[in-house]
């Protein structure tokens, strides 16, 4: 999969711009402040319909300016494919191959993007929330059924939370709905727990050996699914749905009091284990940067084989966060495999000499120039 061009209409520091990128490793050098994120920022917007910067979309458009447009063209197996995602104060519109798409969700998955930047060293240590969004913003670009069972579940997880707080202030006493409200929550979150347990499996086959391969064969990966459910290998959908409906069931009372869900896989997490511990709690930072690369770069890889295409990979700043040896292993990685973008003040040292062919762009006050061949 390859990004060929990418326009901007009012995007942020972004009057107009127009531009064709190589396939290979595409460099953006430039100070801070000059728009090098903001490109970046646009082409995740381009893939998932959002930033990952901000959740205002006001943010976006450039100043006195009521709509921005990021649109682009992406090569896939199948052909060229024009996308285009615009952005006003009313919402957002979105249209694949000039076609104007009803629904978000029938967009996202037809340009697919890993994201490495400083604040993903944070995926390992941070809180389980990120890990959750990591899953689910993953999962969603290489299963369109994963995205609908996660959205679907999202929402009947709202509409459940609204009820259990009306039945705890005495506003409803209906327990009868609060059942069919439930057993519908149950099917979706079933569909969710199993996919989240089979695809992490999936993610630990990659992740496992690109970590012993970066820790020079001193460390050995494993991923755990942790789920209320406690799904295993020989658990289908229907199994699931049924042991969630016996935790709604049996924590019915408890969530009524507390007028919010206990049950479900909005309370699930990823835990990272390294040479038979929690790395987490009890992992060096090196560990848990080693540990974070070794699951973006696996990511890489899960996606090709689910999707048979390889993702779009975006390295915001990141370089400076790791080592030269974490840096080689990285840049290594990914020369001639995916199409890359990397946004750095300068490109020197490790990367200089790792990077075959790079094309360089210089950006300066939200204007793109190439750096020619020498």
């Amino acid at each position: 999969m390859i990004l060929q061009e990418l326009q901007l209409s009012h995007y942020r520091n972004y009057e107009e711009l127009s531009v064709s990128f190589a396939p290979g490793i595409n460099v953006l050098i430039g100070e801070n402040a000059q728009g090098k994120t903001n490109l970046l920022e646009a082409i995740y917007l381009l893939a998932f319909t959002r930033s990952h910067r901000t959740a205002k979309d006001r943010e976006l458009i450039s100043w006195h300016q009521k709509v921005a447009r990021v649109s682009g063209v992406v090569k896939r197996t199948s052909g060229r494919l024009p996308l285009e995602v615009q952005i006003s104060t009313s919402g957002k519109r979105v249209k694949v191959n000039h076609l104007f798409q009803k629904r978000l969700s029938t967009y996202v998955g037809h340009l697919n993007v890993v994201l490495f930047a400083p604040e993903d060293l944070a995926l390992v240590k941070g809180a389980p929330v990120n890990r959750r969004q990591f899953m689910d913003m993953e999962f969603g670009q290489m299963s369109s059924k994963y995205l609908y069972n996660i959205s679907r579940f999202n929402q009947q997880l709202t509409q459940r939370n609204a009820y259990l707080r009306q039945l705890k202030y005495g506003q409803q006493s209906d327990r009868i709905l609060l059942g069919v409200i439930t057993d519908q929550l149950a099917q979706a979150a079933g569909e969710v727990v199993v996919a989240r347990y089979q695809l992490i499996k999936r993610l630990e086959k990659w992740a496992a050996d690109l970590h012993h391969h970066i820790s020079k064969e001193k460390e050995e990966l494993t991923l755990q699914y942790v789920s209320q459910v406690d799904v295993n290998d020989q658990m289908n959908v229907e199994e699931a749905v049924a042991k969630l409906r016996r935790l709604y069931s049996e924590n019915e009372e408890r969530e009524i009091e507390n007028g919010t869900s206990l049950i479900g896989p909005q309370r699930d997490d990823i835990h990272f284990i390294v040479n038979g511990q929690n790395v987490q709690r009890f992992g060096s930072q090196g560990q848990q940067r080693t540990t974070a690369l070794a699951v973006k770069l696996a990511e890489i890889d899960l996606m090709k084989e689910q999707t048979g295409e390889y993702p779009l990979l975006l390295l915001d700043d990141v370089l400076s966060e790791l080592d030269d040896d974490r840096q080689t292993h990285l840049l290594t990685a990914i020369q001639d495999k995916v199409q890359t973008f990397i946004t750095t003040t300068s490109l020197s040292g490790v990367a200089r000499q790792l990077i075959h062919q790079p094309t360089i762009f210089t950006i300066h006050d939200g204007t793109l120039s190439k750096e020619e061949d020498k």
